[in-house]
């Protein structure tokens, strides 16, 4: 079961990555050409929230199994690589799907397509790249 749900919160990072990085660069693109918010926008930024908002639950999932917990035995803040594991990286991620819901959700709130675009490039953004500062590279390549 574990093995199962390491390989599907790992493939599923790769799914992230693509659409978080479409959907940023999509809003970042409508905001500066100030091109109308239409439906493929809404999609792409929905998409991009669903796919990490799953990913948020495979990752809760694993972390809380009795072969990650074990981890906690014996740890040490002086060792980066697991402490990236069992601190940084869950509590990053969550701080990022956080981002990723609040911009989603003020971007709704907004008439203009602009002030749509903005939000999302912001928040979307911000939240792109505290997934990449947190990923765990030597793992995940």
């Amino acid at each position: 079961m574990y093995n199962i749900l390491q390989s599907a919160h790992s493939g599923w990072a790769y799914l992230l990555v693509l659409v978080l990085f479409i959907a940023t660069v999509n809003a970042v693109i409508g905001f500066f050409t100030k091109r109308e918010f239409g439906n493929r926008d809404f999609s792409l930024a929905l998409i991009g929230l669903i796919v990490t908002h799953i990913q948020l639950l495979i990752g809760i999932i694993l972390y809380l199994t009795p072969q990650n917990l074990a981890r906690w035995e014996g740890f040490e803040m002086s060792n980066s690589a697991t402490r990236l594991l069992i601190i940084e990286h869950p509590l990053m991620m969550i701080i990022a799907v956080a981002l990723l819901t609040i911009g989603y959700s003020k971007s709704k709130k907004k008439i203009v397509s602009r002030g749509k675009f903005k939000m999302l490039s912001i928040f979307y953004t911000l939240a792109f790249l505290v997934i990449l500062s947190r990923l765990p590279w030597s793992q995940w390549l």
